[in-house]
């Protein structure tokens, strides 16, 4: 039987250093001998565990020994038939999934108000996207996920579709009734592909919402970096059922990801999946707890409010909803500027990611708070738009297809002459990486317009050329 504190992987990689063995092989900074002296305090500890595919120390892509016993563990943990490592985050699990399902011309229907990297998948498919528009929900003030009807409508359209993919839960931590849709799309025999990026920690189960996985999903893939103690782009693909060949998928992510993969990564999710395995109802209360204590704290803000969270709702996000002339970038830079550094803005929100620990700095959380307070009870002025009429149609294919955007040439224009032209190019504000506007869909009026306000307020946008111009086809 095994221990769920043991970390095969890890404790392996950890005897191998110990041995101070003398290394003729990559990588080239020798078990850290061979390092620039400014990075060597910061960076030794974890170049002794940086490795390679060594005897006794497995390989990713075929695994037998160590990684494959720290995936095992991870598939009996989580309730998966199948987990593999991922090392290029959540974006190689989307990927890979997307192109194990959907080939070229072929249909898939996926939220429209899904990642980036879930429209890369579609395009290097060559598949056929056929979107959903999420409801806007007056409650949190903004765009969630789509409706079962709105499925149900496409699914009747679109009866041949491969596989539908969802987000769950959002970037703000919102979940619904997923099992509804995986159900409905099962009927059907349709597999049911999940970007779970921000539910890595609902397998610590109540009063955290499920995790599709214990819902019905196929193929679920969850950024263990975000919620739990994993390093950065250190992600879990699992595979639940029969719908989805497995097989497929493994092929895809040896294409997909390095083929000199991160050990540290991969370590660092045999530790993150002991740490959630090993966390105790008392720890996870307690953190909870102290979510709410700031959040009690956060109320006092001038010109704020803390939008509440149900069920539904992940505890560990703190949605900051701004006050009339005042946007969310503003805000931010405010809780910046007094050292508390939030995940993103959006025009009218900030959200905070809490830890699944309590933090150990409140008091100087709330004395960030008082000095935030000062600045937000200075009178500013912004524009507010309508988001309501973001997507009229609630379901949609693009108005060309990947192939032949390929075969057509592009032009750079003013935002303004974009309007009622079809994009040659993703606007993607960043964080949090969902596409304002998709490459190959009519541009409206209203994107235009909230794309201008965005641009104003200072968002990022994930782009090569001028902020005020936008790509469109002839």
């Amino acid at each position: 039987m095994r221990d769920s504190k043991d970390t095969p992987l890890f404790d392996a990689l950890q005897n191998f250093s110990k041995q101070i063995p003398i290394s003729f092989h990559v990588p080239g900074h020798k078990n850290g001998t061979v390092f620039p002296e400014k990075g060597q305090l910061a960076f030794k500890p974890i170049l002794t565990l940086d490795l390679t595919e060594l005897t006794g120390l497995d390989d990713l892509h075929a695994p037998e020994g160590i990684i494959r016993d720290a995936e095992e563990m991870a598939a009996d943990y989580f309730g998966a038939d199948q987990t593999f490592f991922l090392v290029g985050g959540s974006t190689a699990g989307n990927l890979a999934m997307i192109l194990s399902t959907t080939g070229r011309g072929e249909h898939i229907i996926v939220q429209r108000n899904c990642h980036k990297s879930v429209m890369n998948g579609i395009e290097l498919a060559g598949a056929r996207p056929v979107f959903i528009a999420p409801e806007f929900d007056k409650r949190v003030n903004r765009y969630t996920h789509p409706s079962i009807e709105t499925l149900r409508q496409a699914i009747q359209q679109y009866p041949d579709a491969r596989a539908i993919v969802l987000t769950y839960p959002d970037y703000f931590g919102n979940t619904y009734s997923i099992d509804e849709m995986i159900d409905r799309a099962h009927k059907s025999g349709i597999p049911v592909l999940v970007d779970e990026a921000h539910g890595v920690h609902f397998s610590l189960g109540t009063p955290l919402p499920p995790s599709s996985l214990n819902l019905g999903a196929d193929v679920v893939v969850q950024s263990a970096h975000k919620m739990a103690p994993a390093m950065t782009m250190a992600s879990y693909l699992h595979i639940k059922g029969n719908l989805v060949n497995s097989a497929k998928i493994a092929r895809y992510l040896q294409v997909i990801q390095s083929s000199s993969p991160s050990y540290p990564l991969m370590a660092s999710l045999d530790l993150a999946r002991s740490f959630l395995e090993t966390t105790t109802k008392e720890q996870l209360q307690s953190a909870i707890d102290s979510v709410e204590e700031m959040k009690k704290e956060m109320r006092k803000l001038n010109s704020c409010r803390v939008i509440d969270n149900t069920v539904h709702d992940d505890p560990f996000k703190i949605t900051l909803q701004t006050g009339e002339g005042r946007s969310g970038y503003d805000v931010m830079h405010l809780f910046e500027e007094a050292g508390i550094y939030p995940e993103l803005a959006t025009e009218d929100q900030v959200l905070f990611v809490a830890g699944l620990r309590a933090p150990e700095h409140f008091e100087d959380f709330k004395k960030a708070l008082t000095i935030v307070n000062e600045e937000l009870k200075k009178a500013t002025n912004h524009a507010t738009i309508d988001k309501v009429q973001l997507f009229p149609e609630k379901v949609q294919e693009l108005a060309l297809s990947n192939d032949e955007m390929n075969e057509r040439s592009y032009i750079e224009v003013p935002l303004e002459q974009g309007i009622g032209c079809i994009a040659a190019e993703a606007v993607i504000p960043y964080p949090p990486g969902i596409p304002l506007i998709m490459r190959g869909e009519r541009i409206g009026v209203e994107q235009i317009e909230l794309l201008k306000k965005l641009i104003s307020q200072g968002t990022r946008l994930q782009q090569r050329h001028a902020a005020g111009n936008i790509q469109v086809f002839c």
